[in-house]
């Protein structure tokens, strides 16, 4: 390869090479001894059996080359007094950036017991992959760690929402050979496309290609430098090569390779402070490093390739234990950085080494935005009773309620304006989903071309919006790890596809509470709307509400699931989820029109209950207890659960029935379960101990089971709900395939109440010539019954 094609070294003196290499030599070396060490921190003595884990947990063949990296971004920062933060993508890598922080002081800063002494360097090994002690990723408990990557993918994505409004931050992300091959982060490479140089700060990815994954070769490192080249260039960077393995030539251009990297940026940053509009999109500058797989390790191990082979992805050497052999070769490889070079006699770093790192928050492992509750600060949100929807009479007001959360969201942008901090993600659907308020005072972002026609597209615009729930996804989270706020709404079937990055963010938080000194950061919002009962234009595909019942899997305290009824009920939770912080909030709320039943004096105390009986629903009057509880959560639940009762009241005068309705699903957890939920005494006063209850719920029935499970009247609570029954039909047609139309609903508690059945037999009888009439209606003219479409509630007898 022709370096100087792409690169120029930089003038680094022999004695500027040295330190660097030295203090490379330092990172490697507390990587290893983390990987293998139980004791003989620093070598003083001959390394023996009894020295060794027992069990060799842990990562090289990444590792060097982040330690490399890691060296160079300090050079940089300190030349240039940058702000910059370390992303470290490829998962395994967490004992390179455990032995960055610990080697820049902020480790034991935070870790008082792992001090820069001879001992604190032993319990920094020990603890490393070990019981009761820390995880082998760059973990949540790393200093300066946003991006654990336990799942590879997520890097690049995290790098640029950190970057968004945050114009003095430089986001240096290395992305894995092997991580690049996933779809998330094939996507990720465009979200240089979203990146406004005059209110932004800048993202440095650093493509690390060691060759190999686990076990194969990786796809991109098989690709010749030319084609490379062509690939990045038309994603838009200017790619900047370094490649070898000698360590002074490498040196060298890697220094060269970060200083064209940072003059480029300040230039196009430069340019855009100054005003002027670029012709066309700015290249960023990205460097490709193509280095050896467990560079500086073992060449060979019982006659068969390590470095620069897959063979030094994990551990190496792993017999050390039982086999001298392989004893010797651990010796001899650490020895080989020569650690009374590096080391003080009581174990610190040397001080012309130390020298080398950043001071105070310039050290990325201390940079508060890597800590984003540090730089937090509180959402500014308007008075709900400005938004709020006059319902003079339950089920007579009709509106589209998402649409009224789109003017509060309006407000909450023009309210925070000054602050640049919170933003809306979505994958092409802020629109679609009636949140198009927003766009009164803000635009989509868009840096690319802007045609004369085109609508609501803008550098400036607040709303991220790209076909592609992985980015939104990763933007936001890495939007409020840095401590910012936000707002995700997408299409509920197809949250689906972030799945296992919620899982992700979910286990990070988790961890991060128990952390002390890691900050709480505002909470990840998601409205999931164009829900599965009306889904009727897209279909079957389009018609899966099951995220709930992955949300509901995670610890207690980190989750919240809420499904309000009308758009009041919706003002409050979303009002309410803004202002959490540490927490996942789901919130399921349909956009279409529909009947409203609460003003916003009620609309509060029910959410803030989170559960409630609707006196003005059923009609139970003074009775001890009644004869029915039909309870419901969702907005269509809700609503074909007051047609049922409708029907049932007019149709049985006599039967007592209690509505509950459910907001905060939660709440049907025990207490003990979930903070949210209500004592067995309140569950039993409100389900009854010993009556039947019909209950209606948006997604599928076994969730209510699993939340339920331990109440004392869990054996007559019967679940109605989605049982993957769907295809393109007609709205009341979707209840109806599920059962979860109000006539199956009344049909169900006649069934259930004992004794009802042989009095109200013509009353089914009534009910099921209405499902057949239905049947019929639809397929001939292609729309629900007049007396569905134009039902509006009344109390009945």
């Amino acid at each position: 390869m022709q370096q100087e094609k792409f690169i120029t070294t930089a003038s680094l003196d022999a004695g500027e090479i040295n330190l660097i290499h030295r203090y490379w030599c330092a990172a490697n070396y507390l990587s290893v001894g983390q990987i293998y060490l139980l004791d003989n921190p620093l070598l003083r003595e001959p390394l023996q059996a009894q020295h060794i884990k027992p069990r060799l947990l842990g990562h090289w063949g990444t590792t060097p080359g982040l330690n490399f990296i890691y060296a160079h971004l300090n050079r940089v920062i300190k030349a240039r007094d940058l702000d910059v933060i370390y992303i470290c993508g490829p998962g395994h890598g967490g004992p390179g950036m455990v032995a960055n922080t610990y080697l820049e002081g902020i480790y034991s800063e935070i870790y008082p017991e792992i001090a820069e002494t001879t001992d604190g360097m032993r319990k920094l090994f020990r603890q490393f992959s070990f019981p009761g002690g820390i995880p082998s990723h760059a973990a949540p408990e790393t200093p300066g760690s946003i991006h654990e990557g336990g799942e590879l993918g997520y890097a690049l994505v995290h790098a640029y929402g950190a970057a968004f409004d945050n114009p003095d931050l430089i986001v240096a992300c290395v992305v894995g050979d092997g991580e690049a091959e996933t779809g998330p982060l094939a996507a990720s490479w465009h979200s240089n496309k979203f990146i406004n140089p005059a209110r932004d700060g800048a993202v440095l990815p650093i493509l690390h290609l060691n060759g190999y994954k686990i076990a194969n070769p990786t796809l991109l490192s098989r690709i010749g430098d030319e084609d490379l080249k062509k690939l990045f260039e038309g994603y838009g960077y200017e790619p900047l090569f370094v490649e070898g393995h000698e360590p002074e030539v490498m040196h060298r251009l890697m220094a060269g390779a970060m200083d064209r990297a940072m003059e480029r940026i300040r230039a196009i940053q430069d340019r855009a402070h100054g005003g002027a509009s670029p012709a066309e999109l700015p290249r960023w500058p990205m460097i490709v490093l193509r280095s050896p797989k467990g560079w500086t390790g073992p060449k060979e191990v019982d006659g068969k390739k390590v470095e620069g082979f897959w063979r030094a992805h994990q551990v190496p050497v792993s017999g050390c234990r039982e086999n001298p052999d392989h004893l010797k070769i651990l010796e001899d490889w650490m020895r080989s950085y020569d650690p009374e070079d590096l080391f003080t006699a009581d174990g610190g770093l040397k001080p012309e080494l130390k020298a080398l790192a950043p001071e105070g928050d310039r050290r990325m492992g201390a940079n508060p935005h890597a800590n984003g509750g540090l730089l937090r600060k509180e959402l500014k949100c308007p008075p709900l009773a400005d938004y709020a929807i006059d319902v003079p009479e339950p089920g007579k007001t009709v509106v589209q309620t998402t649409e009224i959360l789109g003017k509060y969201l309006r407000d909450i942008l023009t309210l925070n304006d000054a602050e640049k901090n919170f933003r809306i993600f979505g994958p092409d659907e802020t629109e679609s989903n009636r949140l198009g308020a927003v766009f009164e005072v803000t635009d989509r972002v868009w840096m690319e071309k802007i045609e004369p026609f085109d609508v609501h597209l803008s550098p400036d615009g607040r709303v991220m919006e790209v076909l592609s729930e992985h980015l939104c996804q990763g933007w936001l989270e890495g939007y409020l790890l840095t401590g910012r706020h936000g707002f995700f709404s997408c299409y509920e079937a197809f949250i689906h596809i972030i799945d296992s990055m919620f899982n992700q963010h979910a286990k990070w938080l988790k961890v991060t509470r128990e952390l002390e000194w890691r900050k709480p950061i505002s909470s990840l919002n998601y409205l999931l709307t164009s829900h599965v009962w009306r889904q009727d234009h897209n279909g079957f595909s389009h018609q899966d509400p099951g995220f709930v019942d992955l949300v509901a899997n995670k610890k207690a305290d980190i989750v919240r699931i809420y499904l309000p009824p009308d758009a009041n009920t919706l003002l409050w939770v979303a009002n309410h989820c803004l202002k959490t912080w540490d927490r996942i909030n789901v919130i399921v709320a349909g956009k279409q029109p529909e009947p409203q039943w609460l003003n916003i004096e009620d609309a509060a105390k029910h959410c803030q209950a989170g559960i409630g009986i609707w006196d003005w629903a059923g009609n139970e009057e003074d009775t001890i207890s009644p004869d029915l509880v039909m309870a419901c959560a969702g907005d269509v639940p809700t609503m074909e659960t007051l047609a049922a009762v409708s029907i049932l009241r007019e149709a049985i005068p006599d039967l007592k029935i209690r509505v509950v309705n459910v907001v905060d699903l939660m709440t049907l957890q025990s207490k003990d379960q979930h903070p949210h939920g209500i004592t067995d005494e309140d569950f039993d006063q409100m389900f009854t101990t010993e009556r039947p209850v019909i209950f209606a719920y948006h997604g599928y029935p076994y969730l209510i089971h699993r939340l339920t499970y331990k109440r004392t009247n869990h054996q007559n609570i019967h679940v109605r709900g989605f049982v993957e029954e769907g295809t393109t039909t007609t709205p009341f047609d979707m209840t109806v395939l599920n059962q979860l139309d109000r006539y199956h609903l009344a049909i169900e508690a006649i069934e259930r109440v004992p004794g009802l059945k042989e009095k109200a037999g013509h009353v089914v009888e009534s009910l099921c010539g209405k499902l057949q009439e239905h049947f019929t209606y639809v397929r001939e003219h292609g729309e629900d019954m007049p007396e569905i479409r134009d039902w509006t509630w009344r109390p009945g007898s």
